[in-house]
């Protein structure tokens, strides 16, 4: 099953200055998407019209499935007063933002993610009072709250010291191949994350390069 189609997305915020340029590609049900580039190639814009941030003029994006969103890590964020399992219940307000109330089934739901990511013993901490790997848990678990089929995160591992990276790349790689989530990551952490990606989308000044299965990419090499 599809979960995005693009078919020839070109996207700009001025009608004289594209950022993104001719774009095709698709992600399939269970793929582990790794998309890298120079800073200003154009990920972030990617990233803004799959979400339907950006409204697009030219071409085609079909989004089949609610995608759940872990963007990067702010000062804002990390300093956030509300408590883990109230940050994980709030990814349930995706099904309605004019809720008030949780219901029965969001609470049960956030539990089960909790527990699975070995958030649940410590929900009543507050976001403030984490480590970073504990924060991109707790982010990633609030992801997984507003849907359990495909989650999209912005260069979850950055400014991590190693040991977290490896920890988060294993949350993600049994998510993948355990749970059957589609991920679809931004990184440049490359290295790392081809040996869990199935495939490696790289876009250089708005254009789609490479598109390649992760075991024949080639950092740096040709396109």
């Amino acid at each position: 099953m599809s979960i995005v189609k693009i078919n020839k997305l070109s996207f700009g915020y001025f009608s004289t200055h594209e950022i993104l340029k001719d774009i095709s590609m698709e992600i399939n049900e269970g793929d582990f998407i790794c998309i890298v580039g120079e800073n200003g190639s154009g990920k972030s814009t990617l990233i803004k019209c799959i979400l339907g941030l950006n409204k697009i003029s030219k071409g085609m994006i079909e989004v089949n499935d609610r995608i759940g969103y872990l963007p990067q890590m702010t000062e804002i964020q990390s300093n956030f007063p509300a408590t883990i399992e109230e940050i994980v219940l709030s990814g349930t307000i995706a099904d309605n933002i004019r809720k008030i109330f949780y219901t029965k089934k969001d609470k049960e739901k956030a539990k089960e993610i909790m527990e699975d990511l070995d958030l649940y013993d410590i929900r009543k901490k507050c976001f403030y009072e984490l480590s970073g790997g504990q924060r991109q848990r707790v982010l990633i678990a609030r992801a997984l709250c507003s849907t359990d089929k495909t989650i999209l995160l912005d260069e979850p591992v950055n400014g991590l010291d190693p040991k977290i990276v490896t920890q988060i790349y294993s949350l993600l790689h049994k998510l993948n191949k355990k749970n059957g989530v589609t991920i679809i990551m931004v990184s440049h952490d490359v290295d790392r994350a081809i040996k869990y990606a199935n495939r490696v989308i790289e876009i250089e000044r708005g254009i789609i390069v490479k598109d390649v299965p992760s075991s024949e990419y080639k950092i740096g090499g040709d396109k």
